[in-house]
């Protein structure tokens, strides 16, 4: 097993990886920008080392200085987190190119699933539905006029990079094709480097359902279960759930199957998550995200496993501790965002306990809030026998959590958790809007 590692991130997600290495008896480099010199992560890694000014584009996102800091600590391995360079297959190249382990799947599976419109052909090849829309990139009006009218309105452009809901422009006419499909390229330009969009039909108010999987590289996939990520603002989630309250075990055994095959056939390693849309027992292949995800604490608690450990062991070459064939799900787990809506200095936090309730953060008392950075502060996860007492002890643990000196979205969220129809669990992706003017 490997002695050192390198976080190439900062902020939770960090945090969380560095405590999952010390439990296997890992060493961790953090890396930091100055803005971040006083981080959670930096305090917590064995060795902490400045790569740059707050700039994303200087310090988290270099990738010199990147692979330089990890071949100058020793480190063996690189454990890329979420968002940043986590699922940029060129940075996965220089990891290997440098002698040190990549913690997440082949770089040539990143470039097969990391663009949407290829990823989109690797799921059709191997059996998986996907949404109608344009076979290739769509560059020219009359190009997406035709798929447009194919389809039938509404569509919605995407581009072929990146997600967030950059790049993404939803369009109801002919009309209105143009300019949108312009705005859709230059935002996904600016925001990936890369201006490719493509077209699909757009699905009204679908459940946003995704699974979660552990794959060891040779063709042994473990699938733990679906996540409801179908609250969200903008195209970013607020709410995650396991399992989902709209899939039933027909549905469930389906997209598993599906997924099993795709990530077995491309010998697949580490965590990653395909994601559906879902129109009453109808679902959709979306996309794949070839990382860990930010929500996957709720599959942890629902598997009682730890994704992180699992991660790292497979890229390291050890077998999974998970029997892919006996994979029990028990009880629910319900996932609440913790956003700044203004940067900061933390004051005051009280943080929520009891069983079954973990508050994933960065934050504590004397914390700063950089404005250069994601939004999310935290995560609040909580587990239960039952959807009803999961969401019971969320809101519970939501009172509990104070956050002093910066401003959180923690009453939005107590509003969404508390509406009738979140309590329904009869909702798709359009429940922020119905819920918007009472937030």
């Amino acid at each position: 097993m490997i002695k050192r590692l390198m976080v190439a991130n900062r902020g939770e997600i960090a945090v969380r990886i560095i405590r999952s290495c010390k439990e296997l008896g890992i060493e961790t480099v953090a890396v930091y920008s100055t803005a971040d010199k006083d981080a959670l992560h930096v305090r917590l890694a064995d060795i902490a080392v400045c790569i740059g000014p707050p700039k994303s584009a200087q310090s988290y996102l270099s990738v010199p200085a990147l692979i330089t800091t990890a071949v100058r600590t020793g480190c063996e391995a690189v454990h890329p987190g979420v968002g940043f360079l986590s699922e940029n297959s060129n940075f996965a190249r220089e990891v290997k190119k440098a002698g040190l382990i990549w913690i997440g799947p082949n770089p040539d599976v990143i470039d097969l699933l990391g663009d949407k419109v290829t990823a989109r052909d690797t799921a059709l090849k191997y059996g998986l539905p996907v949404t109608p829309g344009s076979p290739g990139p769509i560059a020219k009006k009359d190009e997406a006029v035709a798929v447009a009218r194919e389809c039938g309105y509404p569509v919605i452009i995407k581009a072929a990079s990146g997600g967030g809901g950059k790049g993404m422009r939803i369009v109801w006419k002919d009309d209105d094709l143009e300019e949108n499909l312009t705005i859709a390229s230059n935002e996904a330009l600016a925001n990936f480097s890369d201006g490719t969009v493509y077209i699909e039909k757009y699905l009204q108010n679908p459940r946003h359902v995704e699974l979660q999987v552990i794959a060891d590289g040779k063709g042994g996939v473990a699938i733990l279960g679906e996540r409801d990520c179908s609250v969200q603002r903008n195209h970013q989630k607020l709410i995650e759930e396991s399992p989902s309250p709209g899939v039933t075990p027909a549905m469930r055994d389906a997209m598993s199957s599906g997924a099993r095959n795709l990530f077995s056939s491309l010998k697949y390693c580490g965590a990653g998550t395909i994601e559906f849309l879902v129109v009453g027992e109808a679902f959709y292949f979306m996309e794949v995200n070839a990382r860990i995800q930010v929500e996957h604490p709720v599959s942890e608690f629902v598997t009682g496993t730890d994704l992180i450990r699992e991660q790292i062991l497979v890229c390291c070459g050890q077998p999974m501790t998970i029997d892919p064939d006996n994979v029990q799900l028990s009880g629910w787990s319900i996932e609440a965002r913790i956003n700044a809506l203004s940067p900061g200095k933390v004051t005051r936090l009280d943080v929520p306990g009891g069983p079954g309730v973990r508050f994933d953060s960065f934050l504590y008392t004397g914390a700063t809030v950089s404005p250069h950075y994601d939004s999310m502060v935290g995560k609040l996860i909580v587990h239960d026998s039952d959807r009803q007492k999961a969401l019971t002890k969320l809101l519970r643990a939501i009172d509990e959590l104070k956050i002093d000196g910066v401003p959180v979205n923690t009453e939005t969220q107590k509003k969404i958790l508390s509406s009738a129809i979140f309590r329904s669990g009869q909702f798709g992706t359009g429940i922020y809007a119905q819920l918007e003017a009472t937030l």
